[in-house]
């Protein structure tokens, strides 16, 4: 697991000493099978509604196929407004879906921070599709990237990462002589 690391002046929390002591944020970069992992919970989840609601009209739609048919129209509109606030405004707002936030994934601007919906939607609804084109490669490029990013990532300016900590920066000793 590789960690990129940025450092940032933080201000120390002793009251009697309010000097500033400098912190470095790690980022650890997202193994490739947590991501596959969390791609995969987020599709489960969507499928599951598609099944439930196939199964409803299965079974209501007998001999009256009209409520058959809106049961499954109702559940195709469950499965995507339930798309778009999981990829979207979720992965948006918290930088997580509910894939990533059950395999402890984040994803975050290439700066830091949450991505915003507008690039959520970017990365999972054009991302994803135009990673999926040349047989999947887009989603491949992630194993050997240095920076961990795939095309859907390159896309959108994101990168998924496993941990984001900050941890305190031992103090440079003076030259031994």
């Amino acid at each position: 697991m590789t960690a990129n690391i940025e450092t940032t002046k933080l201000p120390s929390m002793s009251a009697s000493h309010r000097s500033e002591r400098p912190r470095a944020r790690v980022r650890y970069r997202a193994p490739f099978a947590l991501r596959c992992g969390a791609l995969l919970i987020d599709y489960i989840v969507l499928a599951l509604i598609m099944t439930f609601s196939t199964m409803i009209a299965r079974l209501i739609g007998g001999g009256a196929r009209m409520a058959g048919g809106t049961a499954e129209n109702v559940g195709i509109v469950l499965t995507l407004i339930l798309a778009v606030l999981d990829l979207g405004v979720l992965a948006g707002l918290t930088g997580r879906t509910i894939g990533k936030w059950t395999t402890g994934l984040r994803i975050e601007r290439i700066s830091g921070g949450p991505p915003g919906i507008l690039r959520a939607c970017l990365r999972h609804f054009i991302g994803y599709p135009l990673s999926l084109l040349p047989f999947g490669l887009g989603f491949l490029i992630v194993t050997v990237s240095s920076t961990g990013r795939s095309l859907h990532d390159l896309i959108a300016g994101t990168i998924v990462v496993r941990r984001n900590e900050m941890v305190a920066v031992p103090a440079r000793r003076g030259p031994r002589g």
